[in-house]
This record gives C-alpha cells, sequence and structure tokens, in this order.
C-alpha cells in the first residue's frame, strides 16, 4: 500500500506564519526530472488544483500532483531552519541517493 506523504506541524505552523491559506494559497511539492541526481523537487506556493492530493493542518493546505505522488510515498515534508537559511525540507525514504543541495535525489 503507498502511504500518502506526512507533513509535519513545523511545517503547517510555518505556512500559517506566511499567511499561505489566507491567501488561497498552499504549499506544492512536485518531482520533476532534472537535477544533479535525476529528479528534483520543485516547492512552490501556488492554488490548488481540482487533482491534487490535498493534506490539511493548521487551516493550511499542502498539496502534490498525481505523477508526483508515487515518487512522495511515505516522505515526509518538513521545515527547518538551520544558520545557512529556513526552507522546506523532503525526506524521501523512496530517495536512493541525493545530491549536497536536498533538492536532488535518484530512485
Amino acid at each position: 500500500m503507498n502511504l500518502p506523504p506526512k507533513v509535519t506541524e513545523r511545517a503547517f505552523a510555518r505556512l500559517a506564519e506566511i499567511g499561505a491559506g489566507d491567501q488561497g494559497n498552499a504549499l506544492r511539492v512536485a518531482v520533476e526530472g532534472g537535477g544533479c541526481s535525476g529528479f528534483q523537487y520543485d516547492i512552490k506556493l501556488d492554488v490548488p488544483a481540482d487533482d491534487d492530493l490535498v493534506l490539511e493542518g493548521q487551516g493550511q493546505k499542502v498539496v502534490v500532483d498525481a505523477v508526483s505522488l508515487p515518487f512522495l510515498t511515505g516522505a515526509t515534508i518538513d521545515f527547518s531552519e538551520e544558520l545557512i537559511g529556513a526552507r522546506f525540507v523532503i525526506n524521501n525514504p523512496n530517495a536512493s541517493s541525493s545530491c549536497g543541495c536536498g533538492t536532488s535525489f535518484s530512485m
């Protein structure tokens, strides 16, 4: 069975902080071909589409399109604040390797 991705409370809290839901936006997490390891994440604020998987929490939404969903089975979408900056991060058990930039991976 394919488990949908999980979104941490910290990620939902960050979306609430920036007022994403108030503007009708969701955090879109997509997987595209390319990047230094074969696939790369595309993470941006976007309007939910009809065929998206919608993950909701704290009045906020994270959406994943049907094409990207199999690549994100069992993944965790989190928000990380480090010295180098704050960003949304994907912890993906399907990725066999990833590169240093954290946005590219292979399966």
